[in-house]
């Protein structure tokens, strides 16, 4: 699954803030200097999609804060079904 995320780095935890059509929005802890706020958002998103976090990966916006994430490891109905349940 192919999914659009705007990062906010520098948050007091990590969560998804909001899901506006299939863009998510996403505050991670970790400052976006040196790939730690892409490596928290990584293994954020690994957590709560339920996925090991080597099967999410960064298409798109390494250097930015809109992303491309890729996310695989659990069928495209599974992964539909947590994307609908994020309000």
């Amino acid at each position: 699954m192919i999914v659009k995320v705007r990062v906010i780095p520098n948050a007091p935890d990590n969560e998804v803030v909001s899901r506006i059509g299939s863009v998510l929005r996403v505050k991670v802890t970790a400052p976006a200097i040196d790939e730690k706020a892409n490596n928290a958002l990584k293994n954020y998103l690994a957590e709560f999609f339920e996925v090991p976090s080597r099967k999410v990966n960064i298409l798109r916006g390494a250097n930015g804060r809109e992303k491309t994430v890729e996310i695989v490891g659990r069928t495209e109905e599974q992964l539909k079904r947590v994307m609908e349940s994020i309000p």
